[in-house]
């Protein structure tokens, strides 16, 4: 009983000595063993290990590709446009001795810090190198100057047993009160192009309208000059019909236009025409015979009036003469026939026309 007793603390002990011994290395983490603060062996195979208990501790670090943002920085290109650049990087613990001596206690954050402030260095330091201007920073050939930054840093992080896997611009804009300033001279530039597409646009309008112009004008100069040559041709044979109607009877012609000069002057109700009785518009107007006597002026229908001339001469001969204060029948028709002034008024009707004598 008494043995028992005294061999179970002694059995704890092994127990709990055991257990602080073995330690695990885990396949995503590297182990340095610590011997009151110095490094006595490096564990960075996965797999079970070994530690003197009490006098020996463990310090794991990740082995895994990790990942930091930079602050944003203020960089200024070759062509001093100023730009504002914000960047990350990916990175592993390469060595963990130096890491340890190069950070000591402060692990990640003190290797983060001090890393940060090494990218900072190279992004200034390439972006702001001659021939690289704002436009090379923000085209595609920017891919080039990453490369140049992360292997800067590479050289530099080795010293904290870093590896720098990759560096990353992620943000490339300009200073807020440079971003006006910008603004307003893009907004230029897009406002000349247009003014030049605009002006190049309105040329060629000119030319096309010109050129339908000309078409026009050529077109309608045509049209005239082949209107004129049918008018003229009209004219041509309208006058020849007119002669031969003039030649073949003069008479009947001169009549016939009469006709039609009545018969356009006289269409309307709101036309007056004032001349004398004895205009000659109304030559055909005064005796019935006019035609008559004009178309047979010259020839033998003229006769009869001069018969009748001469039978009517003898029974005047033969007539007793009446006294010179008996009043004779003449007279007497002469005093029942009221006095006709030489010239009177005519007034007829005609649409909007106003023909005076010799029309």
């Amino acid at each position: 009983m008494r043995k028992t007793t005294f061999l179970l603390p002694i059995l704890v002990i092994a127990v709990i000595g055991i257990l602080s011994s073995i330690f695990v290395v885990d396949e995503r983490e590297k182990a340095l063993v610590l011997q009151f603060g110095q490094i006595k062996s490096v564990k960075e195979e996965p797999g079970l290990s070994f530690k003197i208990p009490l006098i020996q501790e463990v310090v794991r670090y990740d082995d895994r590709i990790l990942s930091l943002d930079t602050e944003t920085i203020e960089v200024t290109p070759s062509d001093d446009r100023r730009l504002v650049v914000d960047a990350f990087a990916r990175y592993r613990i390469a060595d963990v001795v130096q890491f340890r001596q190069a950070v000591g206690v402060g692990g990640l954050r003190a290797a983060e810090d001090r890393l940060s402030s090494v990218l900072n260095a190279q992004i200034r330091e390439v972006l702001g190198a001659d021939q690289v201007t704002s436009d090379t920073i923000l085209s595609e050939d920017r891919r080039d100057l990453m490369i140049r930054i992360r292997d800067q840093a590479r050289l530099s992080a080795r010293g904290l047993g870093l590896d720098v896997v990759d560096v990353r611009l992620k943000q490339t804009n300009l200073p807020a009160q440079n971003l006006e300033a910008t603004f307003a001279r893009m907004r230029a530039e897009r406002e000349r192009e247009a003014a030049d597409e605009i002006a190049r646009g309105n040329e060629a309008a000119q030319r096309v309208r010109a050129l339908a112009d000309r078409t026009v004008t050529e077109t309608l100069s045509e049209a005239e000059r082949e209107a004129q040559i049918i008018r003229g041709e009209a004219d041509a044979e309208r006058n020849r019909i007119f002669a031969e109607a003039f030649g073949a009877d003069e008479e009947f012609f001169a009549f016939y236009r009469s006709l039609q000069a009545y018969e356009n002057a006289l269409s309307g109700n709101n036309s007056r025409m004032v001349m004398t009785p004895d205009s000659q518009f109304f030559e055909y107007f005064k005796n019935d015979n006019t035609f008559a006597r004009r178309t047979t002026g010259n020839g033998g229908s003229s006769a009869a009036p001069e018969a009748s001339g001469a039978e009517a001469a003898p029974e005047q001969q033969g007539s007793a003469a009446p006294d010179e204060g008996s009043p004779t029948a003449s007279d007497e028709q002469a005093s029942a026939t009221p006095d006709v002034p030489a010239t009177s008024e005519a007034e007829v009707s005609a649409e909007d026309t106003t023909l005076t004598e010799g029309q």
